[in-house]
C-alpha cells in the first residue's frame, strides 16, 4: 500500500477547486448572462468565420463533454482509494495548471487581448502535452481509471491542439500577416497537414489512444464543415481538413492494432 504524504490531504481538493473555476470562466465565456461569447470578443477573430482554420460553431459543443470529463476526474481523484496513487500524484498538479490557464485564457480574450491568448494556450498545450506523458508512462487501475483520467484529459489534449491552431491563425489574421507572398489556402493545408502530422506522433507515443484522436479528428473535420458551408469558403481547405482528419483517425486505429497485438504476445 502506497504511503500517505503530505500534499495527498489537500492536493485532490485544490484539483476540485480549480475544476469548478474553469467551467465558472467557461459560464463567463459563453455569455449566457455575463461576459462576451467567445466568438465575439477580441474583435470577433476567434468567430467561425474569421479565418480559414477557425472550426464550424457547432465544434465547440466538445468542450461540455470535457468539462464534464475534467470535473469526473477531479471527483475521482479525491477519492480516499485515489488519493495516494502514484499516478494521481503525478498528473495533480499538471491538471491543476491545466484548468488555471483555461481559466485565464477565457479570461484574457473577454479583455482583448488576442496575441497574450496564444501565449496562453500555448502554455496550456505544454501542460497537457506533460500530463499525456504521465498517462503513457503508467497504469490505470481499472475501467473507470482510464475513462475518467485517459479518456477526458486526452479529449482536452486533442481539442486544444486544434483551438491552439485555430488562436495562432486568428492572431496572425489581426495582425495583418500577409503569408509572404503565398496564397492563404496554401498556408493551411500546410498548417493541416503539421496538425496531422502531431495527431500522428500522438497516435504512435500513445499506442493508438482514441481520446485525443477523437477531438483532434473532431475540430479538424468541423474546420471543414466551415469551408464548405461557410464563409470564408475554400473547397481546397475543407478537402484538406477531410484528408487530414482520416490520416489521425486511420493512424490511430493501426498503433492501436499494433499495440493490442504486442500485448496479445506478451
Amino acid at each position: 500500500m502506497t504511503s500517505t504524504r503530505a500534499g495527498d490531504a489537500w492536493r485532490p481538493w485544490v484539483v476540485l477547486v480549480s475544476s469548478i473555476l474553469a467551467i465558472a470562466a467557461a459560464f463567463v465565456g459563453s455569455g449566457v448572462t455575463v461576459g462576451t461569447p467567445i466568438q465575439d470578443a477580441a474583435g470577433g477573430f476567434l468567430d467561425s468565420d474569421s479565418t480559414l482554420l477557425a472550426p464550424g460553431t457547432g465544434a465547440f459543443r466538445i468542450w461540455s463533454v470535457i468539462y464534464t470529463g475534467m470535473l469526473a476526474y477531479a471527483v475521482w481523484q479525491a477519492l480516499p482509494a485515489q488519493r495516494t496513487d502514484p499516478r494521481h500524484r503525478a498528473l495533480g498538479w499538471w491538471v491543476t495548471a491545466s484548468l488555471v490557464l483555461n481559466a485565464v485564457w477565457i479570461l484574457v480574450v473577454q479583455a482583448g487581448l488576442l496575441a497574450l491568448s496564444l501565449v496562453v494556450i500555448a502554455a496550456l498545450v505544454a501542460v497537457l502535452g506533460r500530463s499525456f506523458q504521465i498517462l503513457r508512462r503508467s497504469a490505470p487501475r481499472g475501467l473507470v481509471d482510464t475513462i475518467v483520467t485517459d479518456g477526458a484529459i486526452g479529449l482536452y489534449l486533442g481539442w486544444v491542439m486544434i483551438a491552439t491552431v485555430a488562436n495562432a491563425t486568428a492572431v496572425l489574421v489581426a495582425a495583418g500577416f500577409a503569408g509572404f507572398g503565398l496564397a492563404p489556402e496554401v498556408w493551411a493545408v500546410a498548417v493541416l497537414a503539421v496538425a496531422a502530422a502531431l495527431g500522428v506522433l500522438l497516435a504512435v507515443r500513445g499506442q493508438g489512444r482514441l481520446a485525443p484522436a477523437i477531438s483532434l479528428s473532431w475540430g479538424i473535420v468541423w474546420i471543414a464543415v466551415a469551408r464548405l458551408t461557410d464563409e470564408p469558403a475554400s473547397d481546397v481547405t475543407g478537402v484538406a481538413a477531410i484528408v487530414a482528419s482520416a490520416v489521425v483517425v486511420g493512424m490511430t486505429l493501426a498503433a492501436r492494432g499494433v499495440a493490442v497485438a504486442r500485448a496479445a504476445r506478451a
